[in-house]
């Protein structure tokens, strides 16, 4: 168990994390247990460990999971075709099997003579069983390798930060061992000071419309994917590059909102928004002509 002091981590510069935020990344610290993130894509999750990494003057070792992640492939990889490649031409010193065992993220962090960020990126994308087969490892912080018959053992637990995008539900064994935590999508208040970080120096008038035109479109029911943090501070970015203004109104039409590819990625969302925008073009047409 660390010795180190609780507060820990408090955000950085570059990243505004809530109070709960840091309270539970302190709590995960402290117990030694891997931090499981979910929350809207966008909401910065994955960023978040590798700001974890930059406040506690640590590497980080990234795991990106896909559909075919196996739990062996994050301990090590015994590269068969390279020592028969060896033995046949004789290019290598076959006799010695360690040559041909490559450590895979986790076994990396174990091994590590320094404390590690290891960030297990989207866990829910392997198969189901995945997140169970890791179960020894993270609680031993130690491996076998089954080709040398040795155990490589964590000098130092590492900071595990687990993400998921709920695309499956964990499994309780694996859920009894994190410590959780919901990254609710940011308010506009929140929003604004993410905004500030990246651009410090926004117009007033810019972060005011930008916001009410995020925000609207994040409203608008039946939506696949709303629009996300990185896409909205894309967006400003791109209405900055260009010199684009936002509509003036209260309430904007759709297509007079510049770059709004920027926000909005699939057709059916933008199906949807023009449908939104048409009819509410019809209510405010009606409400005109009731009360001339």
């Amino acid at each position: 168990m660390s010795n180190l002091p609780f507060h820990q981590f408090c955000g950085t510069e570059g990243y505004v994390a809530s109070r709960a935020l840091q309270d539970v990344v302190n709590v995960a610290i402290a117990l030694e247990r891997p931090l499981l993130l979910k929350g809207e894509p966008g909401t910065g999750k994955t960023l978040l460990a590798y700001h974890i990494a930059k406040a506690l003057g640590m590497e980080i070792i990234l795991w990106n999971v896909k559909s075919t992640t196996k739990a062996r492939d994050g301990l090590y990889t015994y590269d068969t075709v390279q020592r028969l490649n060896d033995a046949r031409f004789g290019d290598g010193d076959v006799r010695d099997i360690r040559h041909y065992i490559k450590l895979g993220p986790l076994g990396r962090a174990f091994g590590s003579a320094e404390r590690v960020v290891l960030l297990i990126d989207e866990v829910d994308k392997a198969d189901i069983e995945f997140p169970n087969d890791l179960l020894f490892e993270l609680d031993e912080m130690r491996f076998h390798v089954l080709e040398t018959d040795e155990w490589v053992s964590a000098a130092h637990r590492p900071v595990v930060i687990v993400t998921s995008n709920s695309e499956k539900e964990l499994p309780d064994a694996f859920l009894r061992r994190c410590v959780f935590h919901y990254i609710d999508f940011p308010d506009e208040t929140q929003m604004r000071a993410i905004i500030d970080v990246h651009f410090p120096d926004l117009p007033a008038e810019l972060m005011r419309s930008a916001c009410k035109v995020f925000y609207g479109l994040r409203e608008v029911p039946g939506l696949r994917k709303r629009p996300s943090t990185s896409e909205l501070l894309d967006w400003i970015r791109v209405l900055l590059a260009s010199g684009a203004r936002l509509p003036e109104e209260e309430t904007p039409a759709l297509q007079s909102v510049p770059f709004l590819g920027a926000l909005v990625k699939i057709q059916e969302d933008a199906d949807i928004l023009a449908h939104h925008a048409s009819r509410s073009a019809d209510v405010r047409t009606a409400g005109r002509r009731f009360f001339r």
